[in-house]
């Protein structure tokens, strides 16, 4: 039996994260190394038992990985790695994308456990990670969106998010400042910030509060300098608090706009 090295060993273990055993990586390794091999050659190039040789064989042949000659004794040799490793690539992706789509429809029909009275508010720190949470809370949205955010922050990936939502959700905007066109389908109440307020707060200080079908809610503040805390949950409590929030503003603007 001739040895693997430390390296073959190491590409080994790599192949596993795309879906092989230690056999099925053993083997396919082991017929890189040669031309072609009979079951009995390849497990004395590769150290895997003999009784196990055909079954990893087999499978390798369905995964696109080996081929196998007509003649007798029968012959196996690898797929180029330029081929082989980009069909399992494929498979790799193939599954994380069904994985994905089931484990999210898995998510958003989760219950809670009975807790009493106890309601669950989770903090979200970090530009980045609150960005990726509105997203998906903007993606599930399925009847109304209600904002109401001043100084910066909605930037083009959140508003064109929006813009798209506006389509088949109700989509309002509370702001005190909008670039560029306001889309068709989308309410946003311009509501400029009293005189002298810059004085208080610093141009780069941003907050805000995200309603999403009236059944999640975010609030958000923070600066460029320091970072951005968020606050969300789906209690009941949380969120009705924050929709009166939402209509003492929407009033607010809508007066002010008469």
């Amino acid at each position: 039996m001739t040895e693997l090295s430390p390296q073959q060993l190491t590409i080994a273990e790599s192949l596993k994260s795309l879906g092989l055993t230690k056999y099925e990586a053993l083997v396919y390794i082991a017929l890189l190394r040669v031309t072609g091999a009979t079951a009995t050659e390849i497990h004395e190039i590769s150290g895997v038992p003999r009784a196990s040789v055909y079954p990893v064989l087999d499978r390798l042949l369905q995964k696109n990985l080996v081929a196998v000659s007509h003649t007798t004794p029968k012959r196996f040799t690898s797929i180029p790695p330029d081929e082989g490793i980009d069909s399992l690539l494929k498979t790799v992706e193939s599954d994380a994308r069904q994985a994905k789509k089931i484990l999210n429809k898995m998510y958003r029909e989760r219950s809670s456990p009975d807790r009493g009275n106890q309601e669950l508010i989770w903090s979200i720190y970090g530009d980045e990670n609150i960005r990726a949470r509105l997203m998906d809370m903007i993606s599930a949205a399925e009847e109304s969106v209600k904002i109401i955010f001043f100084h910066g922050f909605l930037k083009k990936d959140i508003t064109d998010a929006l813009q798209e939502l506006s389509r088949n959700v109700r989509v309002e905007v509370i702001t005190g400042q909008w670039e560029g066109r306001i889309p068709e389908g989308m309410q946003v109440h311009l509501k400029k910030d009293p005189g002298g307020h810059e004085k208080i707060i610093p141009g780069s200080f941003a907050g805000g509060v995200f309603l999403v079908d009236e059944k999640k809610s975010m609030v958000l503040m923070g600066s460029n300098d320091e970072g951005f805390t968020s606050l969300y949950s789906e209690s009941i409590g949380f969120i009705r608090f924050f929709t009166l929030y939402w209509n003492f503003f929407s009033e607010w603007a809508r007066a002010e706009a008469q």
